[in-house]
């Protein structure tokens, strides 16, 4: 164990330059788009089967496989995973085998792509590295995760943490303007309520919004009561990136998420509606650094995200600041979702 802890704290450095050099070409083609007043970033490149793909994904996803090469790969074969590449994977260096790699990294070279390519919200790098168990390798296994904020062209101050496994969290601000970097403390919330703080369900997407917000609705109410006129007893906040939803719980400014929309499928197809798109492990790759700082990840039915490290499967997950915030939330959380046959009562699953 510590040996491995050894060879994947040595892949930390490699992949912060591997994320800064994205970040780089990214925010100069943020600039250049803005400077020509132009939506070229916006522009359909590709519709994959996970995701659509947008001319500013490209930015990144072209450099990404070469990073890899030539940062990583010298040091041990690695299977690289993320959308965009064949089949969702490559092993690096070419030529070698599957079964030999000592690594599964899979990122997500920008994901909050649509906040991004419209200049409204920072996006995010991530990166998690597992030892190469096969194919059934999953969040779980993840020792190493980082994650660099992908700022706005009028932004000069983002983000950067990382953990490894047992080692706590990281974190770092760069200043684009001066280069400087100054050691960040992120912290949870330590609140006990979702009251007065900000608090919700992602519904991003067109599909099962008036569900999921019925959702949101029922387990407020039970948490905080009915609406007192004039007041506002707590706040949402829809961040269109699983990295960027994580970071809010991590640094205190979110006290709950969760993501339900893979459940919400069953109840689209009786009115024969399609899901569209959901969370995928590589939307999450980077939980392992909330874990460390704290903040409760779980499953839907409070158990830990399991997924396999791929680009297909759809993930849900729900995160707390703390266990207090858990224990006020959970209960009201999964009784909602039991009462619409979306989940299994305790005593079923255990059974």
């Amino acid at each position: 164990m510590a040996d491995m802890r050894s060879d994947v704290r040595a892949l930390l450095e490699p992949i912060r330059r591997i994320h800064e050099a994205i970040r780089e070409a990214v925010v100069e083609a943020c600039e250049a788009a803005a400077r020509e007043q132009s939506d070229r970033l916006a522009d359909v490149a590709e519709e994959a089967e996970g995701d659509t793909i947008y001319a500013v994904d490209r930015v990144s996803e072209e450099r990404l496989v070469t990073l890899f090469e030539r940062e990583v790969a010298p040091a041990a074969p690695l299977v690289l995973i993320a959308e965009g590449l064949p089949g969702g994977k490559i092993v690096l260096p070419r030529g070698s085998s599957e079964e030999d790699a000592v690594w599964r990294v899979i990122v997500d070279p920008i994901d909050g792509t649509r906040g991004l390519m419209y200049q409204k919200r920072p996006a995010w790098i991530l990166t998690g590295v597992a030892p190469n168990r096969g194919p059934e390798t999953d969040l779980q296994d993840i020792e190493l995760a980082i994650q660099t904020e992908l700022p706005l062209v009028k932004q000069h101050l983002c983000d950067v943490a990382w953990a490894v496994r047992g080692e706590g969290v990281t974190a770092e601000r760069y200043n684009r303007i001066t280069g400087e970097r100054t050691p960040l403390r992120v912290r949870p919330s330590q609140a006990t309520t979702i009251a007065h703080g900000y608090a919700g369900l992602a519904r991003f997407f067109p599909g099962a919004r008036e569900e999921l917000a019925a959702l949101d609705e029922e387990i407020v109410r039970g948490a905080l009561g009915p609406v007192q006129r004039g007041k506002a007893s707590c706040f949402e906040d829809q961040y269109t990136s699983t990295g960027g939803q994580l970071y809010e719980l991590m640094c205190g400014h979110d006290r709950f998420m969760a993501d339900l929309r893979p459940l919400m499928e069953p109840l689209l197809e009786a009115r024969g509606v399609a899901l569209g798109i959901c969370c995928h492990p590589y939307d999450l790759c980077t939980e392992l650094i909330a874990r460390e700082l704290g903040v409760i990840v779980t499953d839907p039915s409070g158990q830990p995200v399991r997924a396999r490290l791929d680009v297909e499967p759809d993930v849900a997950w729900v995160g707390y600041a703390n266990g207090t915030i858990r224990a006020q939330i959970e209960p009201l959380l999964q009784g909602a979702m039991q009462q619409r046959g979306l989940l299994e009562p305790a005593a079923a699953r255990r059974g």
